[in-house]
């Protein structure tokens, strides 16, 4: 399993059309926590919980098929005013999928996600979905635009070699004013997830950072 925990300079200058870091004000100690693949009944309520503790907001990057199984949970989502994004219908890589099957999974979200942020699965999208989805394709047309939220931190839970600290580390050590952080509110990143969140969230709130949701 390939994966870097810092996205490095060169990949975002090969895809300028998503957002990779959000933008501050000098010395604005701010961090933008997202959490991908939920809703799930056990993780997504402990994250809620979690981020209730801390004052922190945060974004969701639903799945759609899991917001059609937990709806509630979807609700308490937004109910707590945090922000949620499409992540696809599916969790279809976009690297092996078919363009038209794609854009319709995404678009199947919509009926369940109302966002125009889209985080594409496993961060694996061509560069014509992220022009189309994007619009900034003018030659096709898309239904629906969408802004393509990435990351550059990666929490690394779902690796199952990790330990939660190591978890926690690789945030604590890599992000800064600005940084778009991604956890998982899933089965398999809950083991490591539920303790890297909140070492996570007490070392920046001790430091005078806040956390905000992706706007």
């Amino acid at each position: 399993m390939f994966y870097l925990v810092k996205t490095p300079w060169l990949l975002r200058k090969m895809y300028p059309e998503c957002i990779w870091r959000m933008a501050v004000r000098p010395k604005e100690k701010v961090l933008y926590l997202s959490f991908d693949d939920g809703p799930h009944p056990v993780a997504t309520p402990y994250v809620l919980d979690q981020l209730q503790r801390w004052n922190a907001k945060a974004t969701f990057f639903c799945i759609g098929k899991n917001v059609v199984s937990h709806p509630e949970i979807y609700q308490r989502i937004l109910q707590e005013g945090h922000r949620t994004g499409n992540h696809s219908f599916n969790h279809l890589n976009g690297w092996k999928t078919p363009n038209e099957k794609y854009f319709q999974d995404i678009l199947e979200t919509t009926k369940y996600v109302d966002s125009n942020l889209f985080r594409p699965p496993y961060g694996r999208i061509t560069k014509f979905q992220a022009r189309l989805l994007s619009g900034l394709d003018t030659h096709q047309h898309a239904d629906r635009k969408f802004t393509i939220i990435m990351w550059d931190v990666l929490s690394a839970d779902f690796d199952l070699r990790l330990t939660p600290e190591k978890c926690a580390l690789n945030v604590i050590g890599n992000a800064k004013p600005g940084s778009i952080v991604v956890f998982h509110d899933s089965e398999k990143a809950y083991p490591r997830m539920k303790d890297a969140l909140p070492a996570t969230l007490q070392y920046f709130s001790e430091k005078g950072y806040r956390f905000e949701g992706i706007r």
